[in-house]
């Protein structure tokens, strides 16, 4: 006996079929916002998962990491407390815990003798001889981390800075660079420490899930609103190393999060050609205009099909939101889209690459342009 399909479920059928996209050369795509063909939706993120549940118990049992075991997540643990107690958002606990990594490995350290940094002392290796409290002081955690975090509150539009640039002018430390390395694990940490608040809006207390454009206390923000068309490496399209975003052109494109440009080019085509202030079409080849950014722990994201020359150029400084061209349809191209890509360690091959959708989801900034 055969079933006939409900009507409501055929229009959103055609629906689907009827938004699919032809871009970037390949066959029709049949993914749209959280479906990426056969592979795993995209996770939803509650209310639950954006840090509403408040930090745990510091004196409960702790979850640990293979790098940190539990003398070093209470400690962590103890940092989160003291920042959500000073009413502080959940990006300054993410800056606090990625500098106690870098300073101490989260371990409340005493005098280590001939290995000290002069009176260096605690998570935060803070000196009572510049005047942050007595050895005695600087090596309680709930001390040290109310100190640290009174610091930052005196640092002018710390929250739209990048965490080294944060947690430098706190610490003043001599290797200013070290803590970017730090930040995804930091946001981890966070997450697992207090019900996934490195999700919410970086700079609000509310604890509410980043959408849009916002920066999520990861660090991270979606490049633009945008229906998701083509996914990676779908059956339809085993090459497609990352997902387009399908928006009109002009729209400003901004860099996902706080790194360095390496990348601006008009990208060859099949014939060696570089013509990318015209449109391109499905079949050329080619990024078009094509941006490349390398963020903390050698992440890559990779911005393609601009419409001009980018706004931005190699060398430079970006941070989350900054904006670094337009939407365009240059290259391999059948219409007006953002050809994304995330790449581990820097690689940029195929190799290299990962699924943007997953990846951007735990960063808390999820790709689609209702989430």
């Amino acid at each position: 006996m055969s079933l006939r399909r409900p009507r409501h479920v055929t229009l959103l059928v055609a629906l689907v079929a009827t938004l699919a996209l032809i871009c970037c050369g390949g066959s029709a795509s049949a993914i749209l916002l959280g479906g990426l063909g056969g592979e795993e939706k995209a996770k939803t993120l509650s209310t639950s998962e954006c840090g509403q549940g408040g930090p745990i118990d510091v004196n409960g049992e702790l979850p640990t990491l293979p790098q940190y075991g539990p003398e070093q997540m209470r400690n962590a643990a103890a940092i989160i407390k003291v920042g959500s107690d000073l009413k502080l958002p959940p990006r300054a606990w993410v800056i606090a815990i990625a500098t106690a990594m870098q300073e101490s490995r989260l371990l409340n350290l005493g005098n280590l003798g001939k290995r000290n940094d002069h009176d260096s002392l605690g998570l935060f290796q803070q000196r009572p001889s510049a005047g942050w409290g007595t050895p005695g002081q600087v090596r309680d955690p709930v001390y040290a981390s109310r100190k640290f975090y009174e610091k930052l509150r005196t640092v002018k539009n710390w929250e739209n800075m990048s965490l080294t640039q944060a947690a430098q002018k706190v610490q003043r430390s001599a290797y200013p660079n070290a803590y970017a390395k730090h930040e995804p694990l930091a946001t981890q940490i966070v997450n697992k420490l207090a019900n996934g608040a490195a999700n919410a809006v970086g700079k609000s207390v509310a604890m509410v899930c980043a959408a849009g454009g916002q920066v999520a206390a990861s660090g991270w923000r979606i490049p633009l609103k945008a229906t998701v068309g083509s996914g990676f490496r779908t059956p339809q399209r085993p090459t497609h190393q990352g997902v387009d975003l399908i928006v009109q052109r002009y729209t400003p494109i901004a860099v996902v999060a706080s790194g360095v440009v390496s990348v601006v080019k008009c990208d060859e085509d099949h014939r060696g050609r570089r013509t990318c202030d015209v449109d391109g079409y499905p079949g050329k080849g080619g990024c078009g205009w094509m941006v490349e950014v390398v963020h903390a722990n050698k992440v890559m994201t990779r911005y393609c099909h601009m419409v001009q020359h980018p706004f931005v150029k190699v060398g430079q400084q970006v941070t989350a939101g900054d904006i670094i061209g337009r939407v365009g349809t240059s290259g391999n191209s059948s219409g007006p889209h953002l050809h994304f890509e995330v790449h581990m360690g820097n690689d940029r091959t195929s190799g290299g690459a990962v699924n943007p959708a997953d990846y951007m989801r735990r960063q808390g900034a999820p790709l689609g342009g209702d989430e």
